[in-house]
């Protein structure tokens, strides 16, 4: 390798050009800070701040005494969806039944549109008022409200506000694939928190604080892969221990806002500094309609806003006016009361034919996917493979682990009909026994 320079910033650079040339690659450890500052002529101090700026820029790591290396470019794991023109029922995608969707050309055709130019308000007024009162009393007094293209959106850019790379992040054990993707992009570490029926475990919380993590990613309600929501209690135990941090980045994801059963209950202490609880319209008008609020106080509002200024990128007003016009509908609210009652019907109707056949899934449980444990041991990528040769389509556990090592199957329960859940359940049972036995059937 070809490091040269006299100066902290210029070795930096050598380093770097070396890194992005690929003449350095992943995990190739860097000279002791002796040898190259022997090598280079220059104080070992001169080196180790060269070295530190690396580090802060996600291009190294340090690992004790092995060392500084050079980092592994950052890759994604799986992602939400399947394909389209998959044969196998899909029982792995997360996503809404379209027939459940409203149609947001209708409102746009009622509504009306006007061409929004540079200069103009980033967010329409009459938005704001609707999304306020959706929000009502889960909003602070003094909270500002901001917009993003989505709830994965409004976290990345949340979170790039306050932390640099190799900073930590506590989050859920299993956690949400694109809050996953989204740490591993921008270089920050996920520190799990173990979570059971009623959400985060206060115990594993505090172990994540302890280890240093600088935010809270939380999901208080249908929290994914689990369909877990934070019970009253449960809340308050977590901002008990949240009083302690006030200087920790609080994020709440409330994503099934639009279609949750289970009530809202807030982590954010009276004490926090900065906090944001993030509402998406996804779940109830379409993935398609990339936009969510942020409700949060005023000075990370003022960082998300320089990131969302005019001439840089706000959120589309055509999207801003569909959304509009589907909130502000007593037709589509009455629509999404119809959709909430389906969904939570067939995700019931899956349950009770898995604890037929001797599973227990994960309860309570709101949103669109059930989370089933599988007993110690078994494989279960084998039992998702036989599933497919049944015609199932269905995503492992392994994928959205941190820590937790115990096998499980997320089934996306949101378009899954009564007599398909019951077949369902009966070949999951038939499958985990062959995988059992060494024979898939």
């Amino acid at each position: 390798m070809q490091i040269t320079g006299n100066s902290a910033s210029d070795i930096f650079e050598s380093i770097r050009r070396e890194v992005f040339s690929g003449r350095l690659g992943g995990g190739q450890p860097l000279p002791p800070v002796r040898e190259l500052a022997k090598r280079l002529g220059v104080n070992r101090n001169t080196v180790a701040a060269a070295y530190k700026r690396l580090v802060a820029a996600g291009i190294a790591e340090t690992m004790g005494r092995k060392g500084t290396v050079i980092k592994p470019p950052a890759r994604l794991g799986e992602q939400e969806g399947t394909s389209a023109n998959s044969p196998l029922v899909d029982l792995a995608g997360g996503n809404p039944d379209p027939a459940l969707l409203p149609d947001p050309l209708q409102v746009l055709s009622s509504s009306g549109y006007r061409p929004t130019l540079y200069g103009h308000p980033v967010l329409y007024p009459d938005l704001e008022h609707l999304a306020r009162r959706w929000f009502g009393s889960d909003c602070r007094d003094h909270d500002v409200l901001s917009l993003t293209h989505g709830a994965v959106d409004a976290i990345e850019r949340l979170l790039t506000a306050y932390l640099v790379p190799g900073d930590k992040v506590a989050v859920e054990d299993p956690c949400f694939l694109g809050s996953l993707n989204t740490l591993r992009c921008a270089g920050l570490e996920a520190i799990p928190v173990a979570i059971d029926g009623q959400g985060m475990q206060p115990e594993s919380l505090e172990e994540a604080l302890a280890a240093g993590a600088q935010a809270v990613l939380c999901t208080p309600r249908a929290q994914n892969p689990s369909g877990c929501s934070l019970s009253k209690a449960r809340a308050s135990k977590l901002r008990r221990i949240l009083e302690n941090h006030p200087h920790v980045l609080v994020i709440e994801d409330d994503h099934f806002a639009l279609l949750a059963n289970t009530a809202y209950h807030s982590i954010v202490p009276e004490s926090a500094s900065h906090w944001a609880l993030i509402r998406s319209v996804s779940k109830g008008f379409g993935p398609d309609l990339r936009l969510a609020f942020v409700a949060s106080d005023a000075t990370t509002a003022a960082r998300l806003g320089m990131r969302l200024a005019p001439g840089t990128s706000w959120v589309s007003h055509l999207l801003q006016a569909a959304v509009r016009g589907l909130l502000g509908s007593d037709a589509i609210r009455a629509h999404l009361q119809t959709a909430r009652s389906i969904y939570a019907l067939r995700r019931e109707t899956l349950i009770e034919a898995l604890h037929t056949e001797g599973f227990a899934p994960q309860q309570p449980c709101d949103g669109f996917n059930v989370w089933v444990p599988l007993p110690q041991g078994t494989d279960a990528v084998r039992v998702a493979h036989s599933l497919a040769q049944k015609g199932w389509y269905v995503r492992t556990g392994e994928a959205f682990a941190i820590a937790s090592k115990r096998p499980a199957l997320r089934i996306t329960a949101s378009m899954l009909e009564p007599a398909q859940a019951l077949r369902f359940a009966v070949q999951l049972r038939k499958c985990l026994e062959g995988a059992s036995s060494g024979s898939c059937p």
